[in-house]
């Protein structure tokens, strides 16, 4: 959708560059700067939006606590485990 504000800023640059009228040639320089301003900021939202992490994957803090003390558990395992064989 962004792409759309790209060819109107085109557009009015072309009619800038055609007409004789100041008012016009103004008109279509400001619209032509508005629209590739849009064009730039849209770009720039669709490229840090296809960065961003997936929010569904994140872990929240129970979660995350109960992974910390599993691994507690699995190393107290393995550490006892250790000393039963010596």
């Amino acid at each position: 959708m962004y792409w759309l504000f790209l060819l109107l800023a085109l557009a009015a640059l072309v009619i800038a560059f055609k007409t004789s009228s100041t008012l016009v040639l103004l008109i279509c320089l400001l619209a032509s700067l508005g629209c590739f301003v849009a064009w730039v900021l849209g770009l720039l939202s669709a490229r840090i939006g296809s960065r961003s992490r997936d929010e569904g994957m994140m872990l929240d803090p129970a979660e995350l606590r109960r992974l910390r003390e599993q691994a507690e558990a699995r190393k107290l395992a393995a550490s006892q485990s250790a000393d039963t064989q010596r």
